[in-house]
């Protein structure tokens, strides 16, 4: 009888090690994520804190501004369709789901395309060469890789949303997605007057 209480209880620990294994890895998982977050924001500091020590305030003349701040007001909504779509498939609504991040995805690409059109004005405007050029170059370049990256991210979320992954008690990937997205786009509201508005 003893043998089998023993048994018993030695069957019971690795369960209950199991289950807090699995109470604990959300939190461990939210952990890591600001923690790459934070590091990221310290990699933007010294790029952004760099604009200002090599030129001041300096920027010149011929800036689209127009184009900016279209890429501003895109960045800005993705970030609320984002949202809505985290929140949808918490909530177990695949549909808002697949809508809302179809439309943050496409907003993404979209931003890129933008940067796109700015990047052939700036080689005639500020080439890379100048002082204000390099700046620019490696902060929108900097960035625009961040938008890459995770608007293939929301791409893959998408996808796997449509094949009926996630749901209210397995939507992690998504939220993670969405806020490196939420940081991305935070990044650019630091970016953007940093090049387009501060200065004379």
């Amino acid at each position: 009888m003893t043998a089998v209480v023993e048994s018993h209880h030695g069957e019971g620990h690795p369960a209950e090690s199991l289950t807090e294994v699995a109470n604990w890895r959300p939190k461990a998982n939210r952990l890591g994520l600001w923690l790459f977050i934070l590091s990221e924001t310290f990699l933007f500091a010294g790029f952004i804190s760099g604009r200002y020590i090599v030129d001041g305030t300096n920027k010149p003349e011929h800036l689209n501004q127009a184009l900016a701040l279209g890429l501003t007001i895109v960045l800005l909504v993705s970030s609320i369709s984002a949202y809505l779509a985290e929140q949808a498939i918490a909530h177990d609504d695949r549909r808002t789901f697949l809508v809302c991040m179809s439309i943050t995805v496409l907003l993404g690409f979209g931003f890129m395309g933008g940067v796109a059109m700015e990047f052939s004005e700036a080689a005639r405007d500020f080439p890379v060469h100048t002082i204000y050029g390099t700046n620019f170059y490696m902060l929108i370049g900097l960035h625009s890789f961040h938008v890459l990256t995770g608007a293939i991210a929301l791409l893959i979320a998408l996808n796997l949303g449509r094949k009926g992954h996630f749901g209210s008690h397995n939507s992690w990937f998504v939220e993670a997605t969405v806020k490196y997205w939420h940081f991305v786009d935070l990044a650019w509201v630091v970016i953007y007057p940093t090049l387009y508005l501060v200065g004379r």
